[in-house]
């Protein structure tokens, strides 16, 4: 297994399959479940959260609203769901957890900095990244990809409410085939989109392996972890 790995949840698998807003407890609890086993096993784990089961930022803009504000009211969405894992991590786990934001909520979380988050780790904390990058125009998927590279990790793994990335949207075309293996160039080309372009092309240059599956199924960020073949790789 890797040592050190970003895991990105994204919002939308928050809700759970029944789509329970504003977040499934069962799933943030069998995800917390999983990111402790793989603690455990010696990963020093960082937890990357979407916010799309509150807010999207771009739905908000193209609903009219100012986009800057929309992705500030999408960043503030992160932080209540970082808040939400920190507490099934520390209450109901008991692994020892820090959360810290791109968007400076100091009374909330503590401010991102790479040194800060690098030291957490290694004294054994699991650490949960909100607030996107604390800029707007940046999505999640962008965030992850970049806390991915400020922080050395050796794998980006991307839960989310499909089961990895296909060859055209399933959505639209039932006989859409889910792919193992892709490149980067790849998916950029092909527009690909369980990740931005920007995310992908960031972790190409860094090779940074992603990893794209469901945390529907129990077990699945594990079986990720120890290079078991579910969901979609994407390498070089």
């Amino acid at each position: 297994m890797p040592r050190r790995v970003v895991l990105k949840v994204s919002g939308e698998a928050f809700l759970g399959p029944e789509k329970t807003f504003p977040f499934d407890p069962e799933i943030v609890k069998q995800v917390a479940a999983d990111v402790k086993a793989v603690h455990q096993a010696g990963v020093q784990v960082a937890i990357v959260v979407g916010g799309g089961n509150i807010f999207r930022g771009a739905s908000g803009a193209s609903e009219g609203m100012n986009r800057v504000q929309a992705d500030q009211f999408g960043m503030l969405a992160t932080i209540q769901n970082g808040l939400c894992m920190l507490d099934m991590l520390e209450r109901v786990f008991h692994v020892k957890t820090r959360l810290m934001s791109g968007l400076h909520v100091n009374q909330v979380a503590e401010p991102y900095i790479a040194r800060s988050a690098l030291s957490h780790m290694e004294k054994g904390r699991v650490i949960v990244l909100a607030g996107g990058t604390g800029n707007p125009f940046c999505t999640t998927d962008y965030a992850a990809a970049l806390r991915a590279s400020e922080l050395q990790a050796e794998l980006l793994v991307k839960g989310t409410n499909v089961n990895g990335i296909y060859d055209r949207d399933p959505k639209k075309y039932p006989e859409a085939l889910l792919l193992n293996q892709v490149s980067y160039d790849r998916c950029l080309r092909d527009e690909l989109k369980v990740m931005d372009t920007e995310a992908f092309a960031l972790c190409r240059d860094q090779r940074i392996p992603i990893r794209v599956f469901s945390l529907l199924e129990a077990g699945n960020i594990t079986r990720a972890l120890k290079g078991e073949s579910i969901g979609t790789l994407v390498t070089l």
